[in-house]
């Protein structure tokens, strides 16, 4: 959740993701911040650097969490949560990334540490998931179709 308010106070979003808009500050953002503007050797080319790919990878996050983006997605994100069942999972923070049986991974914002374990010692690790975890929480795509196991 850290991350997500930081990316949206960079794109100064104060409510919910609109791709327009987003479209739009990035390019502004990515036309301040490209290195090419400052000169070899200036202190500021390094510090454009950085914050060119702080600028880049928030884009690419905050689009994956955009409701359109979600939306598009949907019928492909529920076809994989009710026929595949989880192939494995880890919880840092308050992430849980979950990879599925089809190899698509799934990570889900906001799942704190006694969610987790609640869904760790379930008997029925994917009957919990389906009902706490799958549509309760913030989701986003994060690595697509591995070989499937």
């Amino acid at each position: 959740m850290k991350r997500i308010n930081q990316y949206k106070k960079l794109f100064s979003i104060e409510k919910e993701i609109d791709l327009k808009t987003l479209k739009t500050t990035y390019r502004g953002l990515v036309k301040q911040w490209h290195p090419d503007k400052f000169l070899e050797g200036d202190a500021k080319k390094e510090e454009a650097e950085l914050k060119s790919r702080e600028i880049i990878d928030a884009y690419h996050f905050l689009v994956s969490i955009a409701p359109e983006t979600k939306a598009a997605n949907l019928e492909e994100y529920n076809k994989t949560i009710s026929e595949s069942g989880i192939a494995d999972y880890q919880h840092k923070g308050l992430l849980l990334e979950v990879t599925f049986l089809d190899g698509t991974t799934y990570e889900y914002f906001g799942v704190n540490r006694n969610v987790f374990i609640k869904f760790n010692s379930s008997p029925k690790q994917y009957r919990f998931a389906r009902r706490s975890i799958f549509n309760s929480y913030l989701y986003r795509k994060s690595k697509k179709d591995l070989v499937p196991a």
